[in-house]
């Protein structure tokens, strides 16, 4: 299926699927035994353990997930800056963020500067970039 704006959000199935929602199970029941605890000191102190490590589990999944997109984020900046640069001669206008920098991503090369002078001069969010762009490039290797 070829990729637009409509699909190209990807859902990862063994992480969105399947560990959130056993992390937040596990979270709801943790806690659930935590209350069930309040009334028998010997259990206290293993529920509250049993919840501090569900939260900690779930922490190391989201900053996991949230940090290897941030690197993409670095190295989507870079790819684009050097295919501006090799089309104009200039770098990427510094008003561009990011967010929108990664947006510009999915424009081809026939309308990428013109599209990337235009998010930068009227501040562009990074879903108007991706609904303004008229012939989609895939990017199939985002996590």
């Amino acid at each position: 299926m070829a990729q637009d704006y409509s699909n190209h959000r990807r859902t990862v199935f063994p992480f969105h699927l399947v560990l959130l929602p056993v992390l937040l199970l596990t979270l709801i029941g943790s806690v659930v035994n935590l209350v069930r605890s309040f009334g028998d000191h010997e259990r206290l102190y293993s529920a509250a353990l049993i919840v501090v490590l569900a939260i900690a589990a779930i922490m190391t999944a989201l900053f996991g997930r949230i940090f290897a997109l941030k690197a993409q984020d670095r190295a989507i900046r870079a790819e684009e800056n050097l295919r501006h640069f090799a089309a104009t001669g200039k770098l990427l206008d510094p008003r561009l963020s990011v967010r929108q920098i990664v947006a510009l991503r999915f424009a081809s090369d026939a309308e990428f500067v013109a599209l990337a002078q235009t998010a930068a001069a009227s501040a562009m969010s990074p879903d108007d970039i991706k609904k303004s762009i008229k012939t989609w490039k895939p990017d199939d290797y985002r996590a």
